[in-house]
């Protein structure tokens, strides 16, 4: 699976867990170690967790596993690398705290919003 195809396919399991504020920053060109960072938020350690879980349970079914977990002891902050693709599950003050997309400000962004928010 393509970098951004996964990127994309990620996004759309966070939204099924309720995660929020979903960016795709492409990387490309600008980091040497991932082409995407997937960015999403929840509003506690549990919902942080769930979604971390959800994405790795069903990448799985996908075939795809992920090179490296870290965080899941404290849920606040859950990053799960699938080495093109890096997903940052953090819990809402967390994400401000750290605020990566400042961090990687020249990426290119992709904000995925929830469909069925917008009717």
């Amino acid at each position: 699976m393509e970098g951004l195809e996964l990127a994309k396919q990620i996004s759309e399991i966070i939204l099924s867990k309720k995660g929020y504020d979903i960016k795709i920053l492409d990387l490309k060109g600008i980091s040497s170690f991932a082409d995407y960072f997937v960015i999403c938020s929840g509003d506690s350690d549990i919902q942080v967790k769930a979604i971390a879980d959800e994405i790795t349970r069903k990448m799985k079914k996908l075939g795809v596993r992920p090179y490296n977990e870290e965080g899941t002891t404290t849920n606040s902050w859950i990053l799960v690398d699938y080495v093109d693709v890096v997903v940052h599950v953090f819990k809402h003050e967390t994400r401000l705290h750290y605020s990566l997309e400042k961090l990687w400000g020249d990426a290119n962004v992709i904000e995925v919003k929830d469909e069925t928010d917008e009717e």
